[in-house]
């Protein structure tokens, strides 16, 4: 498996779509200062754009993305193991979606409403089930580092947004602007449909 920088650091586009070298490191492990090379080169040659300090992937980017991943991942693509972990990732998957609806709204008079967060019960139900279900995702990740090390960060950034979660934080259940606990799984649900070239079922 050739997991090189440049590569890597294309790859990390495809998950943060506005994202700069402290991302990259973040969340595939390149570190930032080989990072930041990886993405000047990757400037010049056009597969990425600069903007305002972060960088973009461009269609070249893509398209040179897509010409190596069934080289680097024909293995993982080839493994059982590997297969039967993301079909319990898929069953965790959705419900996470359950969850975060749950978190997000709450049921007034038989009406569905944006939950203004108001209710400490309502809240510690869904995060104690945020709980229960970060403890079955965790072997499931564990089995994806197990074939494709670098997953294991992923590992590492749930581990951090439900600890803040659970330290009071509650804008790291499904905050947009931040690791957030949704925002860190929908990243490494990208980079499970980017490996096995699958698509994200709605």
């Amino acid at each position: 498996m050739d997991e090189d920088f440049e590569f890597l650091t294309l790859h990390c586009l495809t998950m943060k779509q506005l994202a700069g070298p402290a991302n990259v490191e973040a969340i595939v492990g390149v570190p930032a200062a080989e990072a930041k090379a990886a993405l000047g080169r990757l400037v010049e040659s056009g597969d990425v754009k600069e903007a305002r300090g972060n960088f973009v992937l461009m269609p070249a980017g893509r398209e040179r993305l897509a010409a190596r991943y069934g080289d680097i991942y024909k293995s993982v693509r080839q493994s059982d193991e590997f297969a039967a972990a993301y079909g319990r990732f898929e069953r965790v998957n959705n419900d996470l979606k359950r969850l975060i609806t749950d978190w997000q709204t709450i049921t007034v008079a038989g009406q569905q409403t944006p939950n203004d967060h108001s209710d400490p019960d309502y809240d510690h139900k869904i995060i104690d089930r945020l709980g229960a279900l970060h403890e079955r995702a965790e072997p499931i990740v564990d089995a994806f580092a197990a074939e494709v090390p670098r997953l294991g960060r992923h590992k590492d950034r749930l581990n951090a947004a439900v600890d803040r979660v659970f330290a009071g934080e509650k804008d790291y259940v499904s905050g947009v602007r931040l690791d957030s606990y949704h925002t860190v799984w929908f990243e490494l649900h990208e980079d499970l449909l980017r490996i096995l070239d699958t698509e994200r079922d709605e």
